[in-house]
């Protein structure tokens, strides 16, 4: 038995009237505005003291220098923002710039208003059956399509490209997981051509989302391209391309988490690769398979499912020969490459299906 306390997170959708449409419109702008305007202030206060011994701002530097933005005679519009919303864009912004320096992330980049919007609530919502109340904006209709768990840390309200409002709530759960000992044990080998082969024969073939909707994106897009810009024309031609680049990624999201929540529920010990997904996504022969198959995330998926329900996971180094080596006698054949889905092992004369050979390696050695 293992008590384990982590974050979920439960994603519902909103439906605001018009009156809080506008209210949330002017809350995404004055986070937006806030990230945007201390992004360009600690981006000048580094070139400025390069080589002193302060060379940056913090977030404290930043709360204190936002107290003094609300009160400039220009920017006292903010004022009538959710003033913990407005904190927590510096503390995104805070962590945004630990992530870069500590090598995790790409450099913090100014947000558009064209594109995904949101903002964060820390403390002082309800959490109710059908609604929500935020600060500032008041009760909002929500379709709760299932209970939360555990008790309600914060609420991000988002507005996607496509105009759809969304409320994330951010759960502290505390569970108690007993170790799964019933079930399969299964090596898994991802790849192209199959979404992934297990080590006991099941192939899960790949749904191809990108590829099966692209011909109608490169025609959302001609539309696009041939629109006026700053046209209202132009306006709905993006949008009908952005309605469709979601109906991609929920197709992929839902069979990300069909395929994680199986495997998880019918095995008690799964064994993968750790992938460097990101690597491999620099080879531009591969880069919009790999990205279509959405690896890293179901890597991400089955690892937190697992651990939430007591399976055993494990991870084979990325350079281990899982697909050179035989399985039954241990030789490797140097000489494989991309193109050969089978080939004949020299020691012990048997062919080898290039994925199922694979599969059976991870798990075997994985497990050690």
């Amino acid at each position: 038995m293992i008590n384990m306390k982590f974050n979920k997170a439960f994603a519902f959708r909103l439906y605001p009237t018009r009156e809080q449409e506008k209210s949330l419109l002017s809350q995404f702008g004055s986070s937006r505005f806030v990230f945007n305007y201390f992004l360009r202030q600690r981006i000048d206060f580094y070139a400025a003291h390069k080589g002193e011994k302060k060379q940056s701002l913090n977030y404290f530097d930043t709360a204190k220098l936002l107290t003094v933005l609300k009160r400039a005679p220009d920017t006292t519009w903010l004022n009538e923002a959710n003033a913990q919303s407005l904190q927590s864009a510096l503390k995104q912004l805070d962590v945004a710039y630990n992530n870069f320096f500590n090598k995790r992330a790409e450099f913090p980049k100014f947000k558009s208003k064209r594109g995904k919007q949101s903002f964060t609530v820390p403390q002082n919502f309800t959490v109710s059956t059908g609604s929500i109340k935020i600060p500032k904006i008041g009760v909002l209709k929500v379709v709760d399509h299932r209970p939360i768990e555990g008790q309600p840390k914060s609420i991000t309200i988002s507005k996607t490209k496509t105009g759809k409002y969304f409320a994330s709530v951010l759960c502290a759960v505390k569970k108690t997981v007993k170790p799964k000992k019933t079930g399969g044990e299964i090596g898994i080998d991802l790849g192209l051509k199959t979404f992934a082969v297990t080590s006991d024969g099941k192939r899960i073939e790949s749904p191809k989302h990108l590829r099966t909707a692209e011909a109608r994106l490169k025609r959302l897009q001609r539309m696009v391209s041939r629109k006026k810009k700053g046209g209202s024309n132009r306006t709905k031609a993006i949008k009908l391309l952005a309605i469709q680049h979601e109906k991609v990624t929920n197709r992929r999201k839902d069979f990300l988490h069909q395929t994680s929540s199986r495997l998880v529920c019918e095995n008690q010990e799964i064994c993968m690769e750790n992938l460097n997904v990101k690597g491999m996504s620099a080879n531009h022969r591969l880069a919009k398979s790999i990205a279509d198959s959405g690896w890293g995330e179901f890597i991400r998926q089955l690892a937190y499912k697992s651990e939430w329900n007591g399976i055993r996971f494990n991870q084979l180094d990325r350079f281990f020969p899982s697909s050179k080596r035989c399985f039954e006698c241990g030789w490797i054949n140097n000489r494989l490459t991309l193109k050969d889905r089978k080939w004949t092992c020299l020691e012990c004369k048997i062919v080898l299906d290039r994925d199922l050979n694979a599969a059976k390696n991870i798990f075997h050695f994985a497990r050690q």
